[in-house]
């Protein structure tokens, strides 16, 4: 039996080496990627063409729903199984909205991880059975599909092409021009001209604006400040930091 193909997506390194030994100890799976953000994981989905992606939910900057939204768009073939340290009702929502098969807590067992994605891997869609089982959160969810205009989920229309929302990815975790242009191997000038896009997409005024915009939607999460730098009371202080010329 061939290994399935997975890539694996979450910010903490450590988690993804003690996720890829289960796996791989399994001899069912090979990891053929890692990714740490959004823009890594688009980039390394593209390239590798795996059959499965594990997401962390709480990436920093463009959120693990947004990037299963993103990619389900590009009409990948692959099953994408959501993982987060919190699961409820909301997430699970979201979750379906999106379009990934399994919702996993990431406290979970290394024999009920692999059980749950060879059932995946089958072909089974947990969320779907997660459904099936559960009336009242089937009928919440056609219920709040039937809700016209944007949700904070992050369903509404987005109006940025891939390769604006991965600048804009780069922008919210304050990277600069030079150095977002090395992480995605175009010029400088091509980040600018990406960026201007944005701003006039989104109608903000800097980047600042953007980003800010992006929360607001629930395409994108900023991370908390970290204690001693700047004020916690003052929510757009993080973004700032983020700031740079267009």
């Amino acid at each position: 039996m061939l290994a399935r193909r997975v890539l694996l997506v979450d910010d903490h390194p450590v988690f993804r080496t003690g996720l890829r030994r289960v796996l791989e100890a399994t001899g069912r799976y090979e990891v053929v990627a890692e990714a740490g953000n959004a823009h890594e994981a688009i980039r390394a989905a593209e390239e590798t063409r795996p059959g499965l992606i594990l997401l962390d939910v709480q990436l920093p900057g463009i959120t693990g729903l947004r990037i299963t939204r993103i990619l389900r768009r590009k009409q990948t073939r692959a099953r994408i199984v959501v993982i987060s340290v919190h699961v409820d009702d909301d997430r699970i929502i979201e979750a379906v909205r999106a379009g990934a098969v399994g919702f996993l807590q990431k406290d979970i067992g290394a024999e009920a991880l692999t059980t749950a994605l060879a059932r995946i891997c089958a072909g089974e869609n947990l969320l779907r059975a997660e459904m099936l089982a559960r009336p009242d959160l089937a009928r919440r969810l056609r219920a709040e599909l039937r809700l016209p205009g944007e949700r904070g989920g992050g369903d509404g229309p987005m109006p940025l092409s891939t390769r604006e929302l991965a600048v804009l990815d780069c922008v919210a975790q304050g990277l600069s021009n030079k150095e977002i242009a090395e992480e995605l191997f175009v010029s400088e000038q091509t980040v600018k001209n990406h960026m201007t896009a944005v701003l006039r997409k989104l109608n903000a005024s800097d980047r600042v604006g953007a980003i800010l915009h992006a929360v607001r939607q629930g395409w994108m999460e900023v991370a908390p400040p970290v204690p001693g730098s700047f004020g916690l009371d003052d929510a757009d202080a993080g973004i700032e930091k983020t700031q740079t010329v267009a």
